[in-house]
């Protein structure tokens, strides 16, 4: 048995670090589906047995060599020699009458509840029970063993194109593929003392400094150029570019609570083209100003609505081509949502006017500068984190109040043994100071939303999603589309 330790980077030790009762840091999707034309009650029993039986690739069989004290300066990921898999794989059925309802309330106590740290941290939930016959999958993954990107790409693998094709392996037997990362010294304990690695991480805030300053220089005059000109022209009338510190402080900027709740939507994709052709402007905008109309309209009847545009802090993917998963390679930047905006048509030329100044800074930037400059713009807002976590009144600046982000999924109908693959609804984190977080994935000609909120600081979150899509049919009529 192999018995090699991984040993864990900075970025995907970040999310140990975050990880808590109130912050739990796994990403999930649930995926529903229609079983295989003729199938009998025996489908579901024969394919969670199959489940069971499957092998079961690295990182999937990888577990911490501290899970009880996951901010260990030598912390580590290392094979488990007692996986069981019946652990990581569970079976349940909804109440009658087994539909969208019931099924969002299982799921949203399923995403309410930590991983054992103690085992590899993934589960998968086969949930049977779904009106029609149908059933869904509810996987969910410690963002520091996989990133979204790697998942969706996996999870891609898992399945096939032929409805008839029963070969597929599950998705926690396929790894990444790709050439692995090179370690750096830090992350190879058999060269460096513990001893000195603790010192490394109790001075890892100054050493990232350190390394920030090395970076800008570096990188040449590209980072410095793109953070005076979104300070300079954040500050110009009529700009829509955004600054750190300038989002207005809202509800979504609360302390969150232990439980979430699910709230979905799925869109045609050919009608956001359409209104993103209409308005010279990407698929991404229409999605964010739809959000933004939705969260405008969910403030406005909690008389909650600021009178400054509410900003987005949006990922971006910096994987170098070739590069297909396994770890977390994610910049970021922020955009506003135009809710200040009133008419559909000028929200959306707003958010165009945004992203695509906010784009034009990282143009002509590195894989270090976008990181260098993704740290100066997320930089302040781990005070509003923590500001909430501590409930402190304090003024302090808020630089987001909610995450969006897109994950290109499969575009052609896939299955898994037959059954047919209706959706991907994507779930990912919330956290202190922002209590909201909206991931969009496209499939089969469509784009599956996945709005997943603290319980108690964003309540009646199936508003929001509601509101999404009446949110499109006012830009079709804005744009004379559909």
């Amino acid at each position: 048995m192999v018995t090699e330790k991984r040993w864990i980077n900075p970025l995907d030790a970040m999310f140990l670090w975050g990880e808590s009762v109130e912050t739990k840091m796994h990403v999930a999707s649930l995926m529903p589906f229609t079983p295989p034309e003729g199938s009998g009650p025996e489908f579901l029993s024969e394919l969670y047995e199959e489940i069971l039986a499957a092998p079961v690739a690295s990182p999937w069989n990888l577990r911490l060599t501290h899970p009880h004290v996951l901010r260990h300066p030598g912390q580590a990921w290392k094979v488990d020699d007692r996986f069981d898999i019946d652990y990581h794989v569970r079976r349940s059925a909804l109440p009658s009458p087994g539909d969208e309802r019931e099924l969002g309330i299982v799921v949203s106590r399923l995403h309410s509840h930590q991983l054992d740290f103690t085992r590899p941290p993934w589960e998968v939930h086969l949930i049977e029970g779904l009106e029609g016959g149908r059933f869904a999958l509810y996987t969910k993954v410690h963002h520091s063993l996989v990133d979204g990107y790697s998942a969706v790409r996996i999870q891609a693998k898992s399945m096939s194109k032929d409805p008839s094709d029963r070969d597929m392996p599950f998705f926690f037997s396929v790894s990444p593929s790709g050439p692995r990362k090179r370690t750096t010294p830090e992350e190879e304990p058999e060269r460096v003392s513990l001893p000195t690695r603790a010192v490394r991480t109790a001075t890892a805030p100054a050493r990232a400094a350190v390394r920030l300053g090395g970076t800008l220089a570096s990188t040449g005059l590209g980072t410095a150029k793109a953070v005076a000109g979104v300070e300079l022209g954040s500050r110009a009338e009529g700009s829509e570019l955004v600054a750190p510190g300038q989002a207005p402080r809202t509800i979504l900027n609360a302390r969150c609570g232990r439980n979430r709740r699910l709230a979905t939507q799925q869109v045609e994709l050919d009608r956001i083209r359409a209104v993103a052709k209409a308005a010279g402007g990407t698929v991404n905008d229409v999605v964010m100003a739809m959000c933004g109309g939705a969260l405008r309209r969910y403030l406005l009847e909690r008389d909650e609505l600021p009178r400054k545009p509410l900003v987005a802090f949006l990922p971006v993917n910096i994987r170098p081509s070739g590069d297909t998963g396994g770890g977390n390679r994610v910049g970021a930047t922020l955009a506003s949502l135009a809710t200040d905006r009133e008419d559909a048509r000028e929200r959306l030329e707003a958010v165009i006017s945004s992203t695509t100044s906010a784009k034009g800074q990282m143009t002509d930037l590195s894989q270090l500068g976008v990181l260098a400059y993704s740290g100066y713009l997320l930089g302040p807002g781990g005070l509003q984190v923590l500001s909430a976590m501590t409930g402190t009144s304090l003024p302090v600046p808020t630089s987001f109040n909610l995450c969006i982000s897109n994950l290109p999924g499969p575009q052609t109908t896939h299955y898994l043994r037959g059954a047919r693959l209706e959706a991907i609804y994507p779930m990912s984190i919330p956290v202190h100071g922002m209590a909201l977080n909206i991931t969009v994935e496209s499939y089969d000609g469509h784009l599956d939303f996945g709005f997943i909120g603290c319980r108690d600081a964003v309540p009646s979150l199936q508003r929001v999603a509601v509101y999404a899509g009446d949110e499109l049919e006012l830009l079709e009529e804005a744009y004379a589309v559909g």
